[in-house]
């Protein structure tokens, strides 16, 4: 046998044991979701209701909120991440890895005390003046928003500012020399450089926002449900797996295909070296 072929032997254990614990889970959870009898009456159940499209409509919506918001905050410190000396860049590690490193149950019970009408930030804010009455930050949508984009800051900083540091600054000063300007620069040679980490930061944020239950039962409200909790729901208090299972498979297919056009149009692939 040719060591080519010996060496693809290799793969193998990997093949199996991703078999057995992800693709066997995730093939049964596709068959709970049509059912034995009516394969197409769970996912019926759900677009025939107005209630469950709000409740998709709010988790996408939140979801894309909070991948925005830690884009624009994620960027521009990847740069500076990538950017900065040797200490520089400890300190400013230090700094994304100590709240990620922190429990999130800890960390979810800490903004309910920063945001509650009681909290520090109300507090200050009324100390100050700037307000007349205690924001309600906590127990709705915004409580959720702040406190998801906290936690998933990391996730949209790393990927960027790894493919930062391969950057070539010897590009942007080449843009510059033949009269292009900084704005001109960024659009054109900078950003089509980066955007594989950003793209490979927006998948993951929104792909792990849309199954998120910890922040949402915390900081929502009981009216503001998000399908992690209409899951959790369907599984624990009415028993109903097959559309639990459909809801989990709804979310399944949105992440493949966010992985999908990520891959195809937007060069995902080249933030693990592959060949596009």
């Amino acid at each position: 046998m040719a060591a080519g072929s010996r060496s693809h032997l290799l793969v193998i254990p990997a093949a199996l044991f991703a078999s057995v614990v992800i693709l066997y889970p995730l093939a049964a959870l596709v068959a709970e979701s049509f059912g034995a009898h009516a394969p197409f009456d769970n996912y019926q159940r759900f677009f025939v209701s107005p209630v469950y499209l709000r409740v998709m409509q709010r988790t996408l919506t939140l979801s894309a909120l909070t991948t925005l918001i830690c884009l624009a905050i994620g960027y521009p410190f990847a740069y500076r991440l990538a950017t900065a000396t040797t200490r520089g860049r400890a300190l400013l590690m230090i700094v994304i890895l100590v709240p990620f490193w922190t429990n999130l149950l800890v960390r979810t019970y800490g903004w309910m005390i920063l945001l509650n009408p009681r909290g520090v930030v109300n507090t200050m804010l009324l100390d100050a003046g700037l307000i007349g009455s205690p924001l309600e930050l906590v127990y709705n949508q915004t409580g959720v928003l702040i406190g998801m984009v906290q936690i998933m800051l990391p996730y949209m900083i790393l990927p960027i500012s790894a493919v930062m540091s391969r950057f070539d600054p010897q590009l942007t000063r080449a843009s510059r020399s033949l009269g292009a300007s900084p704005l001109a620069t960024f659009r054109h040679v900078y950003l089509p450089a980066t955007m594989p980490g950003v793209m490979a930061g927006v998948l993951l944020v929104f792909a792990i926002t849309l199954g998120f239950f910890v922040i949402p039962a915390i900081l929502g409200g009981a009216r503001e449900l998000l399908l992690a909790q209409l899951i959790e729901f369907n599984v624990n208090t009415t028993l109903d797996w097959g559309f639990a299972a459909t809801i989990a498979t709804m979310l399944l297919a949105v992440t493949f295909t966010l992985y999908a056009v990520a891959l195809r149009w937007f060069g995902l692939g080249a933030i693990w070296g592959m060949v596009r």
